[in-house]
C-alpha cells in the first residue's frame, strides 16, 4: 500500500487505466480512467459481495481494463484524523495488496457522497435511482479530483 500521493505519482505506469473504489458498508462504487488519465467515468456499484467475490472481480477489470493502478476512497474525518471507515479502507488495501501487484493509493474522500448526492438532485434524478448510482458517482468524483492532481504538477 502507498497513501503518499507525491511518491504515487512516479511509480504509476502512464498509458494505463486507473480503477477508483469507493468503498461502502453494502456497496463499492467503481470508477475508470481513461489511457490518458485525463478524465474519469463511473463505472458500476457492487453491492453486498463478499470480499472474496470483490477480489475475483477487480483482478477481472485489472486484466481487461489494463489498470495500472488503484486509487480508494479514503473517508477521513472532517478533523483530519482516521476513523474506524478510514482504518477499514486501509484493511481492505492490505488485503487486497496481496494477491493484486500494482500501486494502489489512498485518496481523500472527504464529502465525495455529499458533492455526488447534490449533483443527481440538481439533475433532478429519483431518490430510487440515486441510491442505485450515487457510489459509482461518488468514486468518479474521488478519482477526477486524483485525475486532477496527477495532471496538476506534472
Amino acid at each position: 500500500m502507498i497513501d503518499d500521493s507525491n511518491n504515487f505519482r512516479e511509480i504509476i505506469p502512464f498509458n494505463k487505466t486507473i480503477l477508483c473504489l469507493d468503498l461502502g458498508k453494502k456497496r463499492i462504487g467503481l470508477a475508470i480512467s481513461d489511457v490518458n488519465q485525463k478524465i474519469a467515468s463511473p463505472y458500476d456499484v457492487l453491492e453486498e459481495k463478499k470480499f472474496s467475490e470483490i477480489l475475483i472481480i477487480i483482478k477481472d477489470m485489472v486484466k481487461e481494463f489494463d489498470i495500472g493502478s488503484i486509487v480508494v476512497g479514503d473517508p477521513i474525518n472532517m478533523d483530519g484524523t482516521l476513523g474506524p471507515k478510514s482504518q477499514s479502507s486501509r484493511s481492505f488495501i492490505a488485503n487486497i495488496s496481496k494477491t493484486i501487484d500494482i500501486p494502489i493509493l489512498l485518496w481523500d474522500e472527504r464529502l465525495s457522497t455529499v458533492a455526488a448526492e447534490k449533483s443527481l438532485i440538481e439533475a433532478d434524478i429519483s431518490r430510487k435511482k440515486r441510491g442505485k448510482v450515487i457510489d459509482k458517482i461518488a468514486a468518479n468524483l474521488i478519482l477526477q479530483s486524483f485525475l486532477d492532481f496527477l495532471n496538476s504538477n506534472s
